[in-house]
């Protein structure tokens, strides 16, 4: 069916100010939204209070209304604007709760307003966990034993039917907002009473904990005529008991037999057709690592942090197809905005792996609780891609912005090992570092994988890269020979860290790789495992095969993009970052960004004329560079004071790179200098 030509005007609401597990990846999704309504040519009117998005701009609305997201003020927009639909399933679980509340009051029957999308009565049974209970009971399909509660003492007898540990699961709440894992009678009664606070119906499911399986997540997308896809499956490397915003990811599964990756998308592809949403959709499995044995965890009927980055993992624009499915289209009538020629029904292919990396607050709040369960604690997250899972790992590490010196943290080198252990088994964000610092210290893989849960194949990549890493610390820069050196580069040791256990400058380490001819290739993102050619402009490097960038000879810009959203740096820089690339266009520039956050609008495809998906640092930068021939370079703090988020000392570093190969590169270094020389005598130099 085409698009519904009795929709005039559609009402948007958006997500509201950032919150821990409600950050940048829904001004993405709204704002894709928002330009896929207008495309169509329905009049847009979009509900948002955050000034520093990019959907809150007037190109991407007819009408912004800056106002509360509550229920009272929605009614005043709506009985102004008179909308003819409403999406709510853009704007997180705020635009979600808000218009279950809209209905549940008789506001959008009142107005005659149309929800949009997925059906209230499908969001009633993705989120009330008795609903959802009672339809995966119908379906067949496997939840761990669990109850619904609504008071305390109800929880009190679960617990002393079944034992302990119980996880709290409160409804229509975000990122396990209000919930946790209680291993004892009084941290049962303490969560469940936060969490039926938390909870806008003051209900929690309380449920048997199977933590310690795997989590897989599977991202599907269905229309209203039931065609069914998956966009993208991921694996968590860390085991369930803690929250998927906080975990490691990985996509595709890297662990999961073909039975049991076709068994999983089966289930997914039932739940989502038997809840009936409309557009994108998050399903989250515990499956056994034992057997086959698999649980059915958690259903988001609308996009999600998760939804972010499968698109830029694939080069899928979930919101914008959601969208456009909301107003009646079918997928099999939706283009493939990538490909330029294959439909949306297309389901994609990856050739590569993606690594997403949580980002932590814990270096602004280091005497915060560090332990994490199923309440996420992550402010942001930062994604890389790469041919080989050594490599992404190492590139998402690199675009941390944290104190590492590569998969070296300084800060439990001098810990004891029983400390690390204590780490590990607890579970808190230094985790992942504590176990490379376990593996250097002869700890086997069998005993870390008993106190984690992790699984074997993950922490036999882990102990790989250790070994690696010890191989390098044993020759120097004089006695590399090219194929260890280019090994090194293969599994993603980077320049810097080479010059750290070399004790060389990185500028030697880079000309002896240039040397070699070790340079990275880049490859495009393009949804179909180059089956189809595409028409994006969407890279990664590695150092596999033949680069396919055909830089032009247009006059150009480089961006730096702000990388991941934390404690002082949010979506307001990735604003900056956009506009800049607009500015840019504008003045007749190839504006080319680089950046690492899959949350944001910055990494849309379609925004940059060229996108490149790498870590912010000297060496990737500057193979962005001279790949691309750029003769400009926009370097952080030059059109907004801190909106990069990198220090001037890590500016003067990189120009300090730049001294060399500036004749080279035709880099406008005076300029640049000229800037930076202001912005210090202003700001100071540290």
């Amino acid at each position: 069916m085409p698009k519904d030509c009795t929709l005039r005007s559609i009402l948007v609401i958006g997500s509201g100010p950032i919150v821990i597990g409600q950050a940048a990846e829904f001004d993405y999704s709204g704002t894709q939204g928002c330009l896929a309504l207008k495309e169509e040519g329905y009049r847009v009117i979009l509900a948002n209070n955050n000034p520093a998005t990019i959907m809150t701009d007037e190109v991407h609305a007819d009408a912004v209304y800056f106002e509360p997201l509550t229920v009272e003020s929605m009614e005043k927009i709506i009985a102004k604007e008179r909308p003819d639909g409403l999406l709510a399933t853009l704007g997180g679980q705020t635009g979600l709760n808000l218009a279950f509340a809209l209905h549940e009051r008789g506001i959008l029957q009142k107005y005659n307003v149309r929800l949009l999308g997925t059906p209230i009565e499908s969001i009633k049974r993705g989120e009330d966990r008795e609903a959802f209970r009672a339809l995966m009971y119908e379906l067949n399909e496997p939840v761990p034993e669990s109850e619904i509660v609504t008071t305390v003492e109800e929880a009190v007898q679960f617990a002393e039917q079944i034992g302990f540990p119980i996880i709290v699961r409160p409804a229509y709440t975000l990122g396990g907002t209000g919930g946790g894992i209680a291993e004892t009678m009084d941290e049962l009664i303490k969560i469940v009473a936060k969490g039926l606070r938390e909870s806008p119906i003051s209900q929690c499911l309380v449920e048997r904990s199977v933590a310690g399986f795997k989590e897989i997540e599977y991202e599907v997308m269905r229309d209203h005529t039931n065609t069914c896809i998956t966009i993208c499956n991921m694996e968590n490397i860390d085991p369930v008991g803690i929250h998927t915003g906080d975990s490691i990811v990985v996509a595709p599964s890297q662990t999961l037999t073909d039975v049991e990756y076709h068994m999983l998308r089966s289930a997914a592809i039932k739940i989502i057709s038997a809840l009936g949403v409309v557009g994108g959709c998050n399903i989250q499995f515990a499956l056994d690592p034992t057997s086959k044995k698999y649980y059915l965890i958690e259903v988001n009927p609308r996009v999600s942090r998760s939804s972010a980055l499968a698109s830029k993992a694939t080069g899928y624009p979930i919101a914008r197809m959601a969208a456009k499915l909301a107003v009646g289209y079918t997928l099999a009538e939706l283009m493939n905005p990538v490909t330029g020629h294959t439909y949306a029904s297309f389901e994609p292919a990856l050739d590569y792996v993606v690594v997403k990396f949580p980002r932590f607050p814990f270096d602004k709040f280091p005497f915060a609780d560090r332990r994490l369960g199923t309440q996420m604690k992550a402010t942001g997250e930062v994604m890389a891609i790469d041919r080989n899972f050594e490599r992404a790992l190492q590139k998402a590490i690199h675009s941390l912005e944290l104190d590492h010196i590569g998969l070296h943290s300084p800060a439990l080198a001098n810990e004891p090992t029983k400390s690390l252990i204590d780490i590990i088994k607890k579970g808190d964000d230094r985790r992942f570092f504590a176990i490379l610092e376990l593996l250097r210290r002869g700890i086997p893989t069998s005993e870390i994988h008993e106190r984690t849960k992790i699984d074997l194949y993950f922490l036999t990549r882990f102990a790989q890269l250790i070994a690696l890493e010890q191989q390098a610390k044993n020759i120097t820069l004089d006695t590399v020979d090219e194929r260890t050196f280019r090994t090194l580069k293969e599994k993603g040791f980077s320049d810097a860290y080479l010059a750290y256990i070399w004790h060389v400058e990185e500028k030697d380490v880079r000309e002896k790789r240039k040397a070699y001819g070790i340079v990275p290739a880049y490859k495009m993102v393009d949804t179909c495992a180059a089956e189809f050619s595409a028409e994006t402009s969407y890279y990664y490097s590695t150092y596999f095969g033949e680069s396919e960038v055909q830089a032009s000879d247009k006059p150009k810009m480089l961006i730096l993009g702000s990388g991941p959203i934390r404690i002082g740096q949010g979506v307001e820089f990735d604003y900056g970052s956009v506009h800049c690339v607009y500015a840019l266009q504008q003045a007749g520039y190839e504006a080319i960004l680089i950046n690492n956050n899959p949350e944001t609008v910055s990494t849309d495809f379609t925004v940059a004329d060229r996108l490149y998906f790498e870590p912010l640092t000297v060496e990737d930068v500057l193979n962005v560079i001279e790949a691309e021939n750029v003769e400009r370079l926009i370097p952080p703090l030059t059109y907004l004071w801190g909106s990069f988020g990198v220090s001037v000392s890590s500016v003067m570093s990189m120009f300090r790179m730049l001294a060399d190969p500036m004749r080279q590169l035709r880099l406008s270094f005076e300029q640049s200098v000229a800037v930076l020389g202001l912005l210090i005598e202003r700001y100071g130099s540290s």
